[in-house]
């Protein structure tokens, strides 16, 4: 694939790199007033929802032009395309596809606009790699559902106004991929009690959802009843070739490189140790294979064909790198890497945090061992584990 862009892909790149020009100057302070310039402008240009269609808000912009958006967003360190990541990342592209007009009415303008945040009531304590094994328990009484059971690693659920929920509805089915339904919750519904996890830093982005006899209208159902399993396929489908957090991982690299530069440990800069070296050098080296696989799943994309598994070795690259980073961030620092604040903390104890912070990544999506399965049997052709 030739990835020289055409004129009218040049010139969309040079209109995003305008407008960063114009809409976020150097040393622009992210204040809330910036924000709300910021989200007023985008949303003008159509940018949230940028790959929507367009009679439902979005911009119905092309692949190649969505890489070049995300791309220039990222180069340039700009604020998100959207303030509610999950409605965007999924939950609006299922309400798109299998949802009632009312439902792309009521909930597809909020999304874009970023009014609440949205989570994802999926995993559970015995169904996390396994999600078709689900448990939650759903039975309908008339014009409600009624939802019993637990859902454990939900992220942001303390502050989302909205989950997009799967149920079991029927029990007696001949695949666990059937009997799923997927609803459409609102998080203030007598009977839901949220119960923050903290993580090993110290905070809370994940949580356990306890349903006790937790009503639901069954017009909030997405989709046909025990189609749920489908509508998840779906939406988690719909994760592009992530490109654009390539540059992310090469600023964090950056990062350490600068740290290593600036730490002298027995009378020398860390960024002279072969060691170091060796594992920076390393780590971009996997920063690299991780944009050139995306490039790889793009050129599927562009080319109409079906999408294989290529984002399993991005994420599990990406799992690696988060953990690897933190760890080598720490050994640089020596003897004051576990301080978490203080003056002799350095950045105020970032990169102790950082070090402890990659479950929110690692695990999310997939863990690790979930990734090399999926590598292993879908592109590999390896017996099923």
């Amino acid at each position: 694939m030739d990835f020289q862009l055409s004129e009218e892909e040049e010139a969309f790149r040079q209109e995003v790199a305008s407008f960063l020009d114009e809409h976020l100057p150097e040393g622009q302070g992210r204040t809330p007033e910036f924000q709300a310039k910021w989200t007023e402008a985008i949303r003008e240009k159509r940018w949230v929802g940028f790959s929507w269609p367009e009679d439902v808000g979005g911009g119905g912009g092309g692949i190649m032009e969505q890489v070049i958006l995300k791309d220039e967003m990222a180069k340039r360190k700009a604020p998100a395309l959207g303030s509610c990541f999950m409605g965007l990342a999924w939950v609006g592209p299922s309400i798109i596809q299998y949802g009632t007009e009312e439902q792309k009415q009521k909930y597809i303008p909020d999304i874009l606009d970023g009014k609440y945040q949205w989570c994802t009531g999926y995993s559970e304590p015995d169904s996390g790699s396994d999600l078709a094994s689900l448990k939650c328990k759903c039975e309908r009484e008339g014009d409600e559902y009624v939802v019993n059971g637990q859902k454990i690693w939900t992220s942001i659920a303390m502050w989302s106004k909205m989950m997009i929920l799967l149920v079991r509805t029927e029990t007696e089915v001949k695949s666990k991929h059937d009997g799923i339904t997927c609803l459409l919750v609102e998080m203030d519904t007598p009977g839901i009690e949220v119960r923050p996890i903290k993580n090993m830093s110290g905070g809370a982005m994940f949580a356990e959802v306890f349903f006790d006899d937790v009503r639901v209208p069954v017009e909030n159902r997405l989709g046909d009843e025990g189609q749920g399993w489908q509508v998840t396929i779906s939406a988690l489908a719909s994760e592009r070739s992530s490109i654009a957090e390539v540059h992310g991982l090469i600023r964090k690299i950056e990062e350490v490189k600068d740290l290593a530069r600036n730490t002298i440990r027995g009378g020398r800069a860390m960024s002279d140790d072969p060691g170091i070296r060796r594992r920076i050098a390393q780590a971009e080296t996997k920063v690299e294979a991780m944009r050139l696989n995306g490039m790889r799943f793009l050129t599927k994309q562009l080319k109409g064909e079906p999408l294989g598994s290529e984002t399993s070795i991005n994420k599990l690259h990406r799992a690696d790198l988060e953990i690897g980073l933190g760890e080598l961030a720490l050994e640089i620092l020596g003897s004051s890497s576990t301080l978490m604040g203080g003056e002799e903390a350095e950045k105020g104890g970032a990169w102790a945090k950082f070090s402890l912070n990659w479950p929110e990544v690692v695990i999310g999506g997939g863990t690790p061992n979930i990734q090399r399965n999926i590598i292993a049997e879908r592109i590999l052709g390896l017996p099923k584990d």
